[in-house]
């Protein structure tokens, strides 16, 4: 007999669906079978059975938080089992000990994860048997079939597993040692919290903050554009002033005078530039890119859209999720005219038949053998599915995959694209840009017929549909007006950006749709994590997302501070190790030869840490939050005396929301000051420096309308005032 171990509960039941099958509490018995002639236990994980041990199960020592036990180096690393799996786990090692039992199918996702979290139960197990690879990036009966009857030789696949393997011992020890690192050197600081640095979650955090920084810096200046309406000869279309490209003038006075200038004017066509651009269907889904399309469309998180593509793979209807491929082998190319005849009967998508090209077999902007990773693009199975039948949810990601397979055999888009330059008095020079769609090709299907900004477009104000005009063409201004506006900072990133910033580590491409698929695994984390990162970002407090935008919460903005310009948050460093993991991957690199250089790397780290945290400053930071108060909790407290009232010298204390007088309740004191002027929560810190000195430190980040400014507070003529550069 064999033993089939699956990742989870419900794969299991999909790879023994196409047999006859006795069913058991915790697995399933494949009675005999071609494939199986003395039949086999399907059997599976909950996820990670296994972790890897705590610095304390190692040395005694490590348990206690010190800087003297640093760098915590085990002499070789080891897994225990999951406490709460240990019935599952003690499961899957009675069937694998069972005497009957002569090989061994490793059937986790045909991935990296999969393949360290089964064969870390089979070396914790003790067993010692042959084994072979399940290796299918669908789940359908068909697939199912296929892949037990074309099985992998263990050795084939054993490279990912030194590669998951070797990720989770570097992370463990980058992890383990600057997280301890950093919380004890920032304890040092009287910052009283616990924080948790990553190999990846540190430096995604970094660029997070990087943009949270850009945003606070940022002057929002006033500028005017000059905007004139043009008639030739009942020919009318608009136009806005500049010179050498530039609209925006920083004088209110001197638009009012262009203005003024053209009004009622003769005006002339200088040019007319024509520049048609053609632009390619969009490349197939990996899991990056369908993660930044369901955020930007449906605001779906990116776990959330992994979530539900998971759901969708185990029903055996889209192929493997966690692809980090936006291409097709020949094989699946040749099935598409079958799986695309099903879905041209369905409702949601008869619109969009007959294709124009029924086979994509050799366009190689999709067929491309070489850049077919472990898996291929996420594509629906031949399994096709109604998604009127299917959750809301499941819905929109299901049509989302589809979509982007009949689009493939559409035609590329054309636009014409016009400027127009008009001079007004042979002075004043105005822009004109229109846009001319030639062919909707794949927008019918993507965008379904709604104008959808192209990334390199003007914005929609710029954009007019223009009448037909020729140089030399004259007539009238017959209307000018002045447009006031102000410059805007950057925007916050969405959840879907996110992942795109970090899939480039750090080069970030504002289109999440037609993102160019790079040839190599390169950037923060892989396909598979990058949705988890984002979580565990969450979880320690180091963001917020709200509105789908994703703000740096102040403890994060505290690490990123202390962290400096170490290696730690550097995303070209963590590139490069995910680079090397990928040559593991591919046995082109040595396992042995990369935890030396991570070992090497946590013992750097701790000395930068460690020589950094002597010029640590965090002026303008509010550290209220991480202050230990009276009975050793941390937080922001009550009741804690700050100051000497202003107006009858009693104690002003800390009342929650406001500062107040402890007095109102025996004289009716009124004297309060609010706790958060202009957006910024004063802490008890400053406000004791406040009432002590008459002012406080440097506060960043005052926000007044669009406004940020950084200023001392400063106690003056009965009443709060701004200090700027102490004036």
């Amino acid at each position: 007999m064999k033993v089939i171990i699956a990742e989870k509960p419900d794969q299991g039941a999909k790879l023994a669906a196409p047999f006859q099958t006795k069913r058991h509490k915790e697995y399933i018995e494949i009675l005999p079978h071609a494939l199986f002639p003395k039949g086999a236990y399907v059997t599976w994980a909950i996820g990670h059975l296994c972790e890897l041990k705590q610095p304390e199960e190692y040395k005694a020592e490590w348990k206690r938080w010190s800087m003297n036990a640093l760098p915590m180096i085990p002499d070789s690393f080891q897994f225990k089992v999951t406490r709460a799996k240990a019935k599952q786990y003690n499961v899957v090692k009675e069937l694998l000990k069972k005497t009957e039992v002569s090989e061994i199918i490793i059937a986790g996702d045909a991935g990296r994860e999969g393949e360290l979290i089964v064969r870390t139960i089979i070396q914790l197990s003790g067993a010692r048997k042959p084994m072979k690879r399940l290796w299918i990036s669908s789940l359908t009966e068909k697939a199912v079939k296929e892949g037990f009857e074309k099985l992998l030789d263990e050795g084939k696949t054993k490279p990912i597993y030194h590669e998951a393997l070797s990720r989770a011992c570097a992370d463990w020890l980058v992890g383990m040692n600057a997280s301890r690192a950093y919380t004890l050197l920032l304890r040092q600081k009287g910052i009283e919290d616990v924080f948790s640095t990553g190999r990846v979650q540190t430096p995604t955090l970094a660029l997070i903050v990087k943009r949270e920084k850009e945003i606070e810096n940022f002057k929002s200046e006033p500028f005017w554009e000059v905007l004139a309406t043009f008639n030739m000869d009942g020919k009318v279309y608009r136009g806005k002033w500049h010179k050498d490209g530039e609209t925006r003038l920083n004088e209110e006075a001197m638009a009012q005078k262009i203005m003024q200038f053209c009004k009622g004017k003769e005006a002339a066509i200088d040019s007319i530039e024509k520049e048609r651009k053609e632009f390619q269907p969009p490349f197939l889904f990996n899991l990056s890119s369908l993660q930044a399309t369901a955020n930007k469309m449906f605001k779906f998180s990116p776990q959330k859209t992994l979530e539900i593509a998971q759901k969708l793979y185990v029903k055996g209807i889209i192929s493997y999720p966690r692809s980090d491929s936006s291409y097709v082998t020949r094989e699946e190319a040749a099935m598409f005219p079958e799986i695309l005849q099903k879905i041209s009967q369905l409702d949601a998508f008869k619109s969009y038949f007959p294709l124009p090209f029924p086979s994509i077999i050799d366009n190689k902007r999709y067929v491309n053998e070489k850049k077919v990773t472990d898996h291929y693009a996420i594509i629906p199975t031949e399994q096709v599915t109604d998604p009127a039948k299917m959750s809301a949810e499941e819905q929109k990601i299901y049509t989302l995959i589809v979509q982007r397979l009949i689009a493939a055999h559409y035609d590329k888009a054309i636009f014409d694209y016009t400027t127009i330059n008009t001079l007004v008095e042979g002075r004043a020079t105005f822009l004109s840009k229109g846009k001319e769609q030639i062919q909707e090709g794949w927008r019918k299907v993507i965008y379904g017929g709604k104008k959808e900004k192209e990334k390199d477009q003007e914005s929609e104000e710029d954009e007019q549909d223009l009448p037909s005009l020729q140089e030399g063409e004259k007539g009238v201004v017959q209307e000018a007006e002045v447009k006031a506006g102000k410059t805007q900072p950057p925007k916050r990133y969405t959840e879907g950006q996110l992942i795109t910033l970090m899939k480039t580590a750090g080069k970030h491409l504002e289109d999440g749709e037609l993102v160019k698929v790079l040839n190599q695994t390169e950037g923060l984390g892989t396909e598979a994590t990058r949705a988890g990162i984002i979580g565990v970002l969450k979880d320690r407090k180091y963001i917020d997302v709200k509105k789908n935008q994703v703000f740096a919460t102040n403890k994060g903005k505290v690490l990123i501070e202390s962290i400096g310009p170490s290696i730690l948050a550097s995303p070209e460093m963590t590139a490069k190790w995910e680079q090397r993991l990928h040559e593991i991957g591919e046995g082109k690199a040595s396992p042995k030869e990369f935890m030396e250089q991570a070992k090497k790397l946590s013992i750097k780290l701790i000395e930068d840490a460690t020589a950094q945290s002597a010029t640590w400053s965090f002026d303008g930071f509010d550290l209220s939050e991480f202050k230990k108060q009276k009975g050793g909790k941390k937080g922001k407290t009550t009741g804690t005396k700050v100051g000497k009232c202003k107006k009858c010298e009693g104690d002003v204390v800390d009342k929650g929301t406001f500062y107040g007088c402890s007095n109102y309740s025996a004289t009716k004191c009124d004297f309060t000051i609010s706790k958060k002027i202009l957006g910024k929560t004063i802490s008890q810190a400053n406000m004791k420096k406040l009432f002590k000195d008459g002012k406080t430190d440097l506060i960043k980040g005052f926000k007044k309308g669009e406004k940020t400014f950084d200023a001392k507070l400063e106690w003056a003529e009965d009443k709060i005032k701004f200090l700027f550069n102490d004036k």
